[in-house]
């Protein structure tokens, strides 16, 4: 592979904004029509366009949605030991990380006679889409499920594209039954995100979907959340991209492997290389030559990395610009001091920092969450928290003190914006109602 070097000194502004530019996604009429037809369907016709959809797309012709109890606990039979081991460590780490991101309700006395009060309740309903592809993902499960579980949804359901023969993956069924999920459907693609904003004989709406997915689902994510009232999605989806920054004092070895580990996920990945070293671009780029051909999907990784990029800069301060301008999904820190850049970098959806922190512990078993913004949106959107899955609103409480402590003011200020009707909400009571307290 031929891995162009960019110098970024020596690039015009323009040209710095497009070595950074994503790799486009498929945003074409022809996908949002065919979307818009799938979601109609399953809108008119409820779970016979699952049923129909299963089997056109999936090539399984299913006679139920519902994955029963039973199911789930030959599945965890199925599994060895030593895999369960790994779904159960794996679901503690991340339980211990999200458990210490429960909220406290906040009171405020704002003034005598005022209180005010920040709640903050579970969805109500909840819908998590893991997708089959090529492989299970039971980490996502994990990703989606345990946020639920701590905030106590009370209702989780979870969606997935079932196999030839209909089923889901052991693995999958293994997650969900730790995260207490029991309402399993084997039903995926943008039929599956429709059922669960529109709701179906088998399949009642949910309020809000998580997850990651193909371009159809994705597509389907975006529209039904602009059509449904009160149906809301985790956050934009685009490709998955990692950006590394490194210095003279970085292994070649495990920078390759990392942008590899990104490069897998599918061919519009993208990975990136910050360093001030030119040295670690030629050993890097040896690397990967070396490394790709071991592995099992290295065609698709190739494909990611043609369009990868291998970035000189001036020094390592240089690099947090550029990467704060880029706002990756996931940024590994390998430099000499890593935590001493941390004060520097603001866009990212997470931060790996030093030798031995790859992208791949957070991805299973760290504890922190793999759901993470793409596309830039880490400038604006969050890692996957608790907070997502919760609403928070207010509640004030005023005495008649409290009220004519503030009357003054509000109607000033009801004065200055012309609404009588607020002004009157407030003098009547002063002037007329008793003192209740």
């Amino acid at each position: 592979m031929n891995q162009q070097v960019i110098n970024w000194q020596t690039l015009s502004q323009q040209e710095q904004k497009n070595v950074l530019a994503r790799p486009a996604i498929a945003d074409n009429a022809l996908l949002s029509t065919q979307v818009n037809n799938i979601l109609a369907q399953v809108k008119a016709k409820g779970d016979q366009a699952l049923f129909e959809f299963t089997e056109k797309f999936d090539g399984v012709v299913l006679n139920t949605l519902r994955v029963t109890n039973e199911q789930v606990q030959q599945a965890k039979r199925a599994l060895t030991s030593k895999r369960l081991a790994a779904i159960e460590k794996a679901y503690q780490q991340i339980k211990c990380f999200h458990q210490a991101q429960t909220p406290q309700d906040i009171t405020v006395e704002t003034t005598p006679g005022v209180r005010c009060i920040l709640k903050t309740e579970a969805i109500e309903s909840v819908g998590l889409y893991i997708p089959a592809g090529s492989a299970p993902l039971p980490s996502t499960v994990l990703m989606l499920g345990v946020p639920a579980q701590i905030v106590n949804c009370p209702r989780v359901v979870l969606v997935c594209p079932p196999n030839k023969n209909g089923q889901l993956a052991n693995e999958i069924l293994a997650a969900a039954d730790l995260c207490g999920i029991s309402e399993i459907y084997a039903v995926g693609g943008a039929q599956a995100i429709a059922a669960l904003a529109y709701g179906t004989e088998s399949i009642p709406a949910v309020n809000k979907v998580f997850g990651p997915g193909n371009r159809y689902v994705t597509e389907a994510k975006k529209q039904l959340s602009q059509q449904v009232a009160g149906f809301a999605i985790d956050m934009p989806a685009g490709p998955s991209e990692l950006l590394i920054i490194g210095d003279e004092s970085s292994d070649p070895t495990f920078i390759a492997a990392d942008l590899l580990s990104q490069a897998e996920h599918g061919a519009d990945s993208q990975v990136i290389l910050l360093t001030n070293s030119a040295r670690l671009i030629a050993q890097v780029t040896e690397e990967l030559d070396k490394q790709v051909t071991l592995l099992s999907r290295q065609e698709i990784a190739k494909k990611a990395l043609a369009h990868s990029r291998l970035i000189l800069v001036n020094d390592i301060e240089q690099a947090c610009e550029v990467s704060n301008e880029y706002g990756p999904e996931h940024l590994i820190v390998q430099t000499q001091q890593p935590q001493t850049l941390l004060p520097k970098l603001r866009n990212a959806g997470s931060i790996f920092i030093g030798a031995y922190t790859p992208e791949s512990a957070g991805d299973y078993a760290s504890g922190t969450n793999h759901v993470l913004p793409t596309y830039g949106y880490s400038k604006v959107i969050s890692s996957l928290s608790l907070a997502d899955f919760s609403r928070r609103f207010t509640v004030q409480e005023l005495t008649r003190d409290g009220l004519a402590s503030l009357a003054d003011c509000i109607i000033e200020l009801t004065d200055a914006e012309g609404l009588d009707a607020h002004q009157r909400a407030v003098t009547i009571r002063l002037k007329n109602g008793a003192n209740n307290d």
